[in-house]
């Protein structure tokens, strides 16, 4: 089931029982040390970047993690190769790295083949860290703003002795990373929000303490890299060690921010050095911080009596032969200056005060107010002058759902003293738009998506994007054109093509109706929206839409399994409706056996291509057993599970 691990953003809520979010690297820990990076190879080798990415959660403010190292395994067998180690190991938010990388090290390594790489994931209490959003989802098992307490969270298929705990985890690549000298090499491993079996929520009946299990076993996979400078790279923080001699380029040592935050922000050191190019083709813009000064610089002549020394935000684009080159940079002698520029997912967008509202990295709402003269930037690094060019200037720009809740955002104040803060810049990462898909047709379709929050709710018509625009390529590496979508239970089977279109209006038009205030249940999705392609000009187009699993809540089975399906209710419906499992080898369901005995959860996975999987799934899906159902609907009323959890021993609560 490795190979159809789920893929980026599942937007689904916890109602209850069954409850998932990617724990993405954030949150906790008070480590202020050093982290080194390590690699066994020599450094005449192939130099390769290692990264780490991963989607979002409405659920979360941040939930973090700590690696503790990475190694590749060669085809055939051999010495595994350590690309990356550090000690003490320090958290990074996950939750920050919607469709975005953050640069782990650059690490020499042999030229071969590598077929699979071992995460080890440190597993102490208090070395995963969740901070719950300050706006979550109705239903969620804990309050907006709630840190969960390292005693209720559990961390499963822990080895080693108490306070030395890990979790290795072998990550098979679905195609081999062949790593060679005079290429861009790379490893971007991807921790996977939308895999319903990382973190679950145990919420029992009455007042029982809610359990989270936080499993890394299933969500992480190696995401394949087309071409590296389309990557969008999170901002990255350090101080200036050098100037170059010949004025091109800066090196940075980088920084992480302390997790969580403290008031001044601390700078957490790490032993990776980064050498940063001048754009001397489109100029790079410099902000002065301290003297709120801006000035667009193509080499660093003017600065290198000054620079030295400073602490600086990068935001860099990759190049074909794996340089760095800065967009922009801002730098100030306090870390704490650079630091206060609201990075996160957008809460709120107010167009009558014109006011967009921020998470920061403790998940708290931070409110920057807009003015004629904030600049909004849509990373696009693999056009150095489009990445460099705003592409809207005031106000305006708030209006018509051109920025709704979820964008992924790095801001950027004009004075980080002032009350209220105003943005100077606003980078948009991703253009996440998102919910229930209606009326489908050959040139678009509509996104409805209804929040906690009444007003942050938003209806928008999108355009696919042109059918001769190209949009990376397929898992065979042949170039990709025009609209594509998948399942998000099956990342590598994509839908695209002359037909992806026709395809993706049928699959969208389904329905499950569980009656009462549920009602019929539609098809929902994500979509990554793209700035400018000739299907709009001026406004967002949509390359790729991932299908998600509908907002279903706990159900209760009404007849039991058999011959590949069962029926539940749901919690607000009156309407069994059925539910259909796949046990085809390669396109199974997901299945997995949650179990709680007093304050312990075991979740367990069940094979049910197999006899003693499918007679587990049998017991467990017993006639009023509680279930999770995670699936599509389908044009037969039915629910297509692709992933389903059941549950036994303590029941959770509706």
């Amino acid at each position: 089931m490795q190979n159809y691990l789920l893929r980026r953003a599942v937007r689904t809520a916890l109602i209850t029982g069954f409850v998932t979010s990617l724990a993405a690297c954030g949150g906790g820990g008070s480590a202020s040390g050093s982290s080194s990076t390590s690699s066994s190879t020599t450094a005449s080798a192939p130099q390769m970047s290692v990264m780490m990415s991963d989607a979002t959660s409405d659920d979360w403010g941040a939930i973090g993690v700590k690696i503790q190292s990475i190694a590749l395994i060669p085809q055939g067998g051999g010495s595994a190769v350590t690309v990356y180690s550090a000690s003490p190991a320090i958290m990074v938010n996950l939750e920050q790295l919607d469709h975005i990388r953050e640069i782990l090290a650059n690490a020499a390594v042999p030229a071969g083949t590598y077929t699979a790489a071992t995460v080890t994931l440190s597993a102490n209490p208090g070395d995963v860290a969740l901070t719950v959003s300050s706006d979550p989802t109705v239903g969620f098992a804990a309050p907006a703003g709630t840190v969960i307490a390292s005693n209720q969270i559990q961390i499963q298929g822990t080895q080693g002795a108490a306070g030395s705990l890990t979790v290795p985890v072998q990550v098979t690549f679905d195609t081999p990373l062949v790593v060679s000298a005079g290429q861009s090499n790379a490893l971007d491993l991807e921790f996977d929000l939308a895999h319903p079996a990382f973190i679950i929520a145990h919420q029992p009946p009455g007042a029982g303490e809610t359990v989270w299990s936080v499993d890394f076993r299933w969500p992480i996979r190696r995401h394949r890299i087309d071409d590296i400078t389309h990557l969008v790279l999170r901002h990255m923080y350090g101080n200036v060690t050098a100037v170059a001699s010949d004025n091109t380029s800066i090196t940075l040592s980088k920084d992480l921010p302390l997790l969580p935050i403290t008031n001044p922000e601390t700078p957490v050191a790490t032993a990776l050095s980064l050498q940063i190019l001048a754009d001397s083709t489109n100029g790079t813009v410099f902000y002065d911080v301290d003297t709120k000064t801006t000035t667009t610089i193509k080499d660093f002549s003017t600065l290198s009596a000054t620079l030295d020394g400073k602490y600086v935000r990068v935001a860099a684009r990759y190049q074909e032969d794996g340089t760095l080159v800065a967009v922009r940079i801002w730098a100030s002698t306090d870390f704490d200056d650079v630091w206060v520029s609201p990075e996160g997912h957008v809460l709120q967008v107010d167009t009558t005060n014109d006011v967009i509202t921020v998470s920061n990295e403790s998940g708290a709402a931070v409110p920057l107010t807009v003015n004629a003269n904030t600049q909004f930037f849509f990373r696009t690094p693999a056009d150095g002058a489009t990445d460099a060019t705003p592409i809207a200037t005031g106000t305006d720009f708030l209006t018509n759902n051109d920025m709704v809740r979820g964008f992924k955002v790095h801001a950027s104040v004009v004075d980080p003293l002032a009350t209220p803060l105003v943005a100077q810049t606003v980078d948009i990462e991703a253009a996440d738009y998102s919910g229930k898909i209606s009326a489908a047709n050959t040139t678009g379709f509509t996104y409805e998506h209804s929040f906690r929050t009444a007003s942050d709710d938003y209806t928008v018509n999108l355009n696919y994007i042109n059918s001769a625009s190209a949009n990376g390529e397929d898992s065979d590496g042949n170039p990709i054109v025009g609209f594509k979508f998948w399942d998000f239970a099956y990342p590598s089977l994509v839908m695209s093509g002359p037909n992806a279109i026709t395809e993706f209006v049928t699959t969208t038009n389904g329905a499950v109706n569980f009656g009462g205030v549920t009602g019929s249940v539609s098809a929902w999705g994500i979509s990554y929206a793209r700035w400018a392609d000739p299907a709009n000009p001026t406004g967002w187009s949509v390359p790729a839409t991932i299908l998600l699993p509908a907002p279903v809540p706990l159900g209760t089975v009404t007849t039991a399994f058999a011959n590949g399906t069962f029926a539940m209710t749901v919690a607000g419906g009156a309407t069994a409706a059925p539910v259909d499992i796949n046990t085809a080898s390669g396109s199974a369901t997901l299945v997995y056996q949650v179990d709680r005995s007093g304050n312990e959860v075991t979740v367990s996975a069940i094979d049910v291509t197999t006899a003693s999987g499918i007679s587990s799934l049998t017991a467990g899906l017993a006639l009023g057993a509680k279930v999770k159902v995670y699936g599509i609907p389908q044009a037969n009323g039915s629910l297509m599970a692709y992933v389903l959890a059941y549950f036994t021993g303590m029941e959770p609560g509706n």
